[in-house]
């Protein structure tokens, strides 16, 4: 049976699980900038090839990541403190810069399933963002990757997301922006449907390892599987599923220059 076809294909997603920020909102750029300033005034300098240092991690593990990055004396504390503090100053101030539909979108998909946001945020970056954009009290469940063990790219915050909702990770779609989100999905059992970011696009390993790819997440009208394959490409991962089930039907199927 080819994916996306047969008597679930119709079926909505026992719940849908929203990274926060580059898929709900555009924040990246508002991190790095509160990053940045932190490390000159260190004396250091922080540029978008410094985004790897910390993309996925946890508070506490983004905090010592940058210490050692910027080979600093300040404590992991004041790092994570400086941080936080910062970027919330300018989402209360300005508002969080919103994506296109997105917010709109999370609306519609939580009046049809379960839903739980799940972030690498710490809480109170994520209580303003939600107050910001209005989408305080839309999921029935949030967590922060400082509310479980690890950050991603391990599986342990949607893992937990989905415990809260009561819902199998096998029957929940994640909503993610980054390679090291989608490798957490992944390796949570999760369906995962890659968004990619406006402002830090993904590298293509993430597009490879996702399930579907779409532009905007307001082009899906309802969290279920026949809708994503309406509107969404099949990432390299499930279009290598797709080649493995033609070729076993006995169709000869060419590799596809994008999951390469």
């Amino acid at each position: 049976m080819s994916p996306g076809t047969g008597p679930d294909a119709d079926a909505v997603f026992d719940a849908v699980i929203f990274d926060m920020d580059g898929v709900l909102v555009d924040t990246e750029p508002i991190w790095e900038s509160v990053r940045a300033a932190y490390a000159r005034r260190h004396g250091r300098g922080w540029g978008p090839e410094d985004h790897p240092v910390v993309a996925g991690k946890s508070s506490r593990e983004w905090a010592a990541s940058m210490r050692v990055h910027l080979g600093i004396a300040a404590g992991e504390d004041e790092i994570e403190r400086a941080i936080v503090d910062g970027v919330v100053e300018v989402l209360r101030r300005d508002g969080a810069p919103p994506v296109a539909g997105a917010a709109d979108a999370a609306r519609r998909i939580s009046g049809l399933t379960r839903t739980a946001l799940a972030s690498s945020a710490h809480r109170d970056i994520i209580a303003a963002t939600l107050a910001a954009t209005g989408l305080d009290g839309t999921f029935d469940a949030v967590v922060s990757s400082d509310d479980v063990a690890r950050g991603k790219p391990h599986p342990d915050v949607f893992l937990e997301a989905a415990r809260r909702l009561g819902a199998p990770p096998a029957r929940c779609l994640v909503v993610e922006d980054s390679l090291a989100g989608v490798l957490a999905g992944r390796a949570a059992d999760m369906t995962v449907l890659l968004v990619p970011s406006p402002s830090f696009p993904p590298p293509p390993r993430a597009v490879e390892t996702a399930d579907w790819v779409l532009e905007r997440l307001d082009r899906l009208d309802r969290p279920a599987p026949a809708a994503l394959a309406a509107v969404a490409r099949p990432g390299g991962h499930r279009a290598a599923d797709e080649r493995a089930h033609e070729a076993g039907s006995g169709a000869v199927v060419p590799e596809r220059e994008d999951a390469r």
